[in-house]
């Protein structure tokens, strides 16, 4: 029998037999503006984060996809709580986030003014420019120019508004004058905190079906809009729009009224999904919804992992049944199983393993491999 909650949690996020969001380039920019963001990630041991994500859910998708939607200026690179690709959309609710690192109120961003003025100049006279552009030539100034005062510079640039990436080649970005980039009809007006507390209420209503108070406030602090937050949960579940029900282990879930009386249950499939999946993310749900305790281990020491370095969270059907530690080696095409852990629980294993190796054949071509190495696995 099939879970409803995980069967609705699963269908917003597109995680059906049938596409959600359509194929391709167009399926692909319905999927984020579905989702809300995408995360970005470095890590390349497999194809990365937000390449993994799209394909999980979006068919025929092709990583040009994203460097072609944000010319179309219809998504574009930002903050959620990482790097992520947004909807051009929600711009608007971006500025928060722009105005804090311009005032110092998020210091984690710095750059030298002088170096800042020279980049923006730079840009503005020549065109987009890469990193290596604005360092080559200029390291005879000393420190000036080097990597470091380089980048950061640009990154505040980046995150308070006045440059955007306007395309990805692998993970070097290329940046240009944000009003090069922006839509004219773009909103810029600043959200008041009840307008962002409620483009993060309805994100995670449209995407989850399913989810928790601290979801809802990942990684974004402050009085003003957690009051603001409690006010509006408040307000949606007088109205009906979303109710309330506590798990098995005691935590307090919300779920989409109307979404539920709708659920209907899902066909067996199998997918391998990335760490960062936008299912997943949210650890705490993860394990009160989904009976799934999982962390990534690429940050654990060596001796300390269980599981392997970048170890991907299988699902099939309304489970999380399995962890698989990958490797695609691209100068060999070769697309090795490093290993396999099987969940506590009843699985049929006549039908699992090969769904697995149907899955993990299409991953390896995925991440350009002709090659699958089950060697260290019996399968």
């Amino acid at each position: 029998m099939l879970s409803p909650l995980k069967c609705l949690a699963l269908s917003k996020q597109g995680l059906l037999p049938a596409p959600t969001f359509g194929e391709g380039l167009d399926g692909t920019r319905k999927a984020i503006e579905h989702l809300g963001y995408v995360q970005i990630d470095t890590l390349s041991v497999v194809e990365r984060a937000h390449h993994h994500v799209l394909w999980s859910r979006v068919p025929d998708y092709e990583q040009g996809h994203l460097n072609r939607l944000i010319a179309a200026q219809h998504i574009f690179e930002y903050w959620f709580h990482a790097a992520a690709y947004l909807p051009m959309r929600d711009y608007r609710f971006a500025l928060p986030g722009m105005a804090a690192v311009r005032s110092g109120e998020n210091p984690y961003f710095n750059g030298d003014p002088r170096l800042m003025n020279e980049i923006l100049a730079r840009v503005k006279g020549e065109g987009a420019l890469r990193m290596r552009d604005i360092d080559s030539g200029k390291k005879s100034q000393g420190d000036w120019w080097n990597w470091g005062p380089g980048r950061r510079s640009v990154e505040k640039l980046f995150m308070q508004g006045e440059l955007m990436v306007c395309e990805r080649n692998g993970m070097e970005k290329v940046y240009d004058l944000a009003e090069r980039c922006l839509p004219a009809d773009v909103n810029q007006s600043m959200p008041s905190v009840e307008e962002y507390a409620e483009y993060l209420f309805d994100t995670t209503l449209r995407a989850h079906g399913v989810f928790t108070w601290k979801q809802l406030l990942h990684l974004r602090k402050g009085v003003p809009l957690r009051d603001a937050m409690r006010k509006l949960v408040a307000q949606r579940s007088a109205d009906g729009i979303i109710k309330q029900i506590t798990c098995d282990d005691g935590a307090v879930i919300y779920v989409d009224a109307k979404a539920m009386e709708q659920a209907t249950s899902l066909e067996p499939q199998l997918k391998v999904l990335s760490p960062f999946d936008n299912a997943l993310i949210h650890r705490d749900r993860l394990s009160s919804l989904f009976k799934f305790d999982y962390r990534i281990e690429c940050y654990v020491p060596a001796a300390k992992r269980v599981y392997g370095y970048f170890c991907l969270p299988i699902l099939y059907g309304d489970k999380f049944v399995a962890r698989i530690d990958c490797k695609a080696h691209r100068s060999e095409q070769r697309f090795e199983i490093l290993s396999l852990h099987l969940e506590e629980g009843v699985l049929d294993q006549a039908r699992f393993f090969p769904a697995l190796r149907a899955e993990l054949q299409k991953f390896a071509d995925f991440n350009k491999c002709t090659t699958l190495d089950l060697r260290a696995l019996e399968m």
